[in-house]
């Protein structure tokens, strides 16, 4: 007698097209064979390129020319004749838990979502290491959200949203999942259905930076093309260009404030102190620095540096338990604070003399709420590492506010027309402070942009963005997804004011 597999449940119709794309040939077969034995997939397409040369057992080829194309996602949603098809999005050995396709089923039908997707296992030297992801929400309209590698989708949702998956090659499936979230809603079941080798071994901090390598710009551009039409539908597309600012606007001490807020960097933060107090400028300026209750010694560098020069203002708040976010609104409600706030963080360092005065100067002729200037990452020694030069180029002054809610930052270093940045307030967190700050001022102000290098960007082994690890990385994207989320409904409240 013919055994079925314990992944499915008692026997009932077909509930599953499953869609797989083509791989190493034993992995693909593997996963063919126990989703086809599970009783309630009705059929498996392979996904494979046009001319490829097909031989798998108990799948149908399925001819496309790109993985993520528009033209793709129509092909899967037209081949689709279950209540539901089970898509595999990477090239990976999956393998299900038993009773896992049951297991979506019932949650399918219980939540009647348009696509849900689960956390899932990670098989390594022969052991399965748990890896949760994160809930969808109303703001995960970054492109690079992970649902993991499989994502189930309600046939009649397909369908609907295939129709706007438009034409693009690259950016399909990512026009396809913000299509079904306007239709229906994205689910996440919190259960590790399924285990799969990872392809990408690469730390999750260096993953982060994908986006910005110069051959992902053509999947940038349609990636870009897909989030504005979705904010337009949504109601939440912003007008390009933004308001001017009045620069005259408030009484100020100096003209700058080069601000560093720091815990516990004796290591760095007499770098960062001397290339702030390095700059040449024709305005007045000073250098706050927010010393958060250091332990370590930075203090006594910070007295030393204050007793020799009167322009560094060094800030101990009152408040214990204060985040990077924090420490910034202590200097920027400073009356020592001058007119532009610029950034500085206690790991980094200027390019040269002349940044804090370019600075100035494209606020000046741009009259613009925020300049972002771009950066080169190095080592601790200051030698060069990937990515090397991140200059934010995906922003363009017609678009930048609205593609910024798709990409994970707006570069650095940021530096904030004072009476603008105090009408924001900084959220006391010590991640995503400063891209909440910019999302909310690019939703009415002009933002400037500066393309060349000006700053260093030192990772090393106790810089915060080195490898922040799973749990900590999606900690850092559920917050990024909630100040969309609040970003995006204050636009639509704008609108409709």
């Amino acid at each position: 007698m013919k055994r079925r597999a314990k992944n499915a449940g008692p026997a009932e119709k077909p509930l599953f097209t499953v869609f797989i794309p083509y791989g190493e040939t034993r992995a693909t077969q593997e996963t063919i064979a126990q989703v086809a034995g599970s009783g309630i997939v009705e059929k498996v397409y392979v996904m494979l390129p046009e001319r490829a040369p097909f031989a798998l057992r108990g799948c149908s080829p399925l001819r496309v020319k790109s993985l993520n194309a528009g033209a793709t996602m129509k092909k899967i949603a037209s081949r689709t004749s279950t209540p539901y098809a089970l898509l595999i999005l990477h090239n990976a050995a999956i393998r299900f838990g038993p009773f896992a396709l049951g297991r979506i089923a019932s949650v399918a039908g219980a939540t009647g979502e348009g696509m849900l997707y689960s956390d899932y296992s990670v098989r390594a030297g022969g052991t399965a290491v748990p890896r949760p992801l994160i809930d969808y929400q109303e703001g995960s309209v970054r492109d690079d959200f992970d649902f993991g590698s499989v994502v189930v989708l309600e046939s009649s949702v397909l369908r609907a949203a295939a129709k706007e998956a438009g034409s693009s090659r690259h950016a399909g499936f990512y026009a396809l999942r913000l299509a079904v979230s306007r239709k229906k809603g994205i689910f996440r079941i919190a259960e590790a259905l399924y285990s799969k080798t990872e392809s990408d071994v690469r730390a999750e901090g260096v993953k982060l930076f994908d986006y910005v390598d110069p051959k992902n710009r053509e999947t940038q551009r349609e990636m870009e093309k897909e989030v504005t039409l979705h904010l337009r539908k949504i109601g939440a597309l912003v007008k390009p260009g933004g308001e001017p600012v009045n620069l005259d606007e408030g009484e100020f001490p100096v003209t700058a404030s080069i601000i560093i807020p720091v815990r516990n960097r004796a290591k760095t933060i007499g770098d960062a102190v001397s290339s702030a107090l390095r700059q040449q400028a024709s305005f007045r300026f000073n250098v706050i620095v927010v010393d958060n209750h250091s332990t370590d010694g930075t203090t006594d560098i910070l007295g030393t540096f204050a007793s020799r020069d009167p322009r560094l203002i060094h800030i101990v708040p009152e408040a214990d338990g204060l985040e990077i976010g924090g420490c910034w609104n202590e200097a920027v409600h400073s009356p020592s604070c001058g007119r532009f706030a610029v950034q500085l963080d206690s790991d980094d360092l200027y390019l040269d003399e002349s940044t804090l005065s370019r600075i100035v100067d494209r606020f000046r002729r741009d009259r613009c709420a925020m300049v972002v200037g771009s950066y080169r990452t190095t080592d601790f020694n200051l030698r060069e590492i990937p990515p090397g030069v991140v200059d934010h180029s995906e922003w363009t002054p017609e678009n930048g506010a609205n593609n910024a809610l798709r990409v994970n930052g707006f570069g650095a270093p940021r530096a904030f027309f004072t009476p603008a940045l105090r009408r924001v307030k900084i959220p006391n967190v010590s991640y995503g402070e400063d891209y909440a700050v910019g999302l909310a001022l690019s939703r009415r102000y002009r933002i400037g942009r500066i393309h060349e290098p000006i700053y260093l960007c030192r990772r090393w082994e106790g810089n915060s963005d080195a490898d922040p690890g799973i749990a900590k990385m999606n900690l850092n994207n559920l917050y990024k997804d909630k100040v969309r989320t609040i970003e995006i409904r204050a636009r639509r409240l704008h609108r409709a004011l």
